[in-house]
């Protein structure tokens, strides 16, 4: 696949990477020649020095001959147009991110995907989306929604307090519960450990599974009785993100409290929610936080700032915050944090582009392709053909690949746990676990 990806920023040569370690030809453009030359050094990429509006500059990239053009550019309207243009030039898919929410909606006929764009990505309310799902179901580091939100995936560490400790999942008593969940890994060491029967709970396993959102609530409720509901969210900057995210935690009725240090931007908050509080003030400050009521809350900083995000953060904790998240831009800093256990989650907004992409390069039998924050593989959700080899095929027959595993099935509007003894039909829609090389093994089977 020949991929032209616009924009040498961050999220432009996180993906430039992606597309080279899975083997496509890449041209990466950009007006900034130290950002193309310093992607060059480091990646086996062409560059090339150009504005992606200018058709003319398109063109000079053979925008005709592309089969993937990614628009990642800091405006909009040049990301959007610039996919316009590709795709009337005969681009095969075309990926634009975005920061206005206004995009993401269709206004009568003015419909982006009509007019050429195959995917509109805003980075922030993926972001916000993930951030509110963790902060509505406590005790979960990461819970990712699956199957249009009728499942999820759910990421939890194990505590002194949660009764699987020294327990084989066979032993595990709640049984009619469990044949609904669906393990998936358990993370100890740096590769995956696939469950088993005979697979004991240690303390400090990152334990991860998956079932519908009322099943997943019911399991961690009885596996950790004393968890309780956030009594209150501070969120340390309003801008998109803060924003977004106060939006989706007051659809969830959880009390909410912005600290913004910008006027403007405090007063268009205040416009924008209904329930949530807004202080305008610096979330640095410790009589802000201390006004803003973070003891015993959740705290998480969206400021513009991975440092400050990362020291707001840390004055939150001090004050008495009790789960604490920061928006991070910085690659380098995602292994630091978690090596030093220094927040308890991160939200990376170039993610979002990553998994955008990450379905077209799978294949076309692959709608869904994502990656975890901690767990080292791709979940990928597919429609079984009736010409592949797994249909009418028992989970148990061993069918599919070594390094997958089914995590759900949903079948005609029903989610169906991928017990052994499940008989796969055509029509199924299927999600997997895969690590390693399994990912290509999934969309050739499928």
């Amino acid at each position: 696949m020949r991929a032209l990806i616009l924009g040498a920023g961050t999220a432009g040569r996180q993906l430039a990477r992606l597309l080279c370690e899975s083997g496509h030809d890449v041209v990466l453009m950009d007006l900034n020649r130290d950002a193309l030359e310093d992607a060059e050094e480091r990646l086996d990429i062409l560059t090339l020095q150009g504005d992606a509006s200018s058709p003319r500059d398109l063109y000079e990239a053979r925008i005709n001959r592309v089969d993937l053009l990614v628009a990642v550019t800091n405006r909009d309207e040049v990301n959007i147009l610039a996919c316009v243009y590709a795709k009337a030039a005969g681009a095969e898919a075309t990926v634009a991110r975005v920061t206005n929410p206004d995009y993401l909606e269709t206004h009568g006929e003015l419909d982006l995907k009509a007019l050429g764009v195959d995917l509109v990505v805003n980075q922030q309310d993926v972001c916000a989306r993930e951030l509110a799902n963790v902060l509505t179901l406590p005790g979960t580091f990461e819970v990712l929604d699956l199957l249009d939100g009728r499942a999820q995936v759910v990421g939890v560490k194990v505590g002194m307090d949660n009764l699987l400790i020294r327990t084989t999942l066979r032993e595990i008593p709640e049984r009619e519960l469990l044949d609904r969940i669906r393990f998936i890994a358990i993370l100890r060491g740096p590769d995956p450990l696939v469950p088993s029967g005979n697979t004991q709970i240690r303390i400090g396993d990152e334990l991860y599974f998956a079932g519908t959102p009322e099943d997943n609530r019911a399991f961690l409720k009885w596996a950790t009785p004393d968890l309780t509901q956030f009594p209150k969210v501070v969120i340390g900057g309003g801008g998109e993100l803060g924003l977004s995210l106060a939006l989706k935690l007051e659809e969830a009725r959880l009390k909410t409290v912005v600290v913004e240090s910008d006027p403007h931007r405090a007063e268009h908050c205040s416009t924008a929610l209904t329930s949530a509080m807004v202080i305008e003030g610096d979330a640095l400050d410790p009589e802000t936080l201390q006004e803003a009521g973070v003891e015993g809350a959740a705290f998480v900083a969206s400021t513009g700032s991975d440092e400050a995000n990362i020291m707001n953060c840390l004055l939150a904790e001090k004050q008495g915050a009790v789960f604490t998240a920061a928006q991070i831009t910085k690659s380098s800093y995602l292994s630091l944090i978690d090596t030093l256990s220094l927040l308890d989650r991160t939200a990376s907004p170039y993610r979002a582009m990553t998994n955008a992409v990450l379905q077209f390069v799978r294949g076309r039998s692959v709608r869904l392709a994502t990656l975890m924050h901690h767990l080292p593989g791709e979940l990928l959700e597919t429609v079984l053909s009736p010409s592949s080899p797994l249909n009418g095929k028992r989970i148990r027959d061993g069918a599919h690949p070594k390094d997958t595993i089914i995590v759900t099935v949903e079948r005609e509007g029903r989610i169906l746990t991928p017990t052994g003894d499940l008989q796969l039909r055509a029509g199924d829609r299927t999600v997997w676990f895969a690590s390693g090389k399994g990912a290509h093994k999934v969309a050739r089977l499928t």
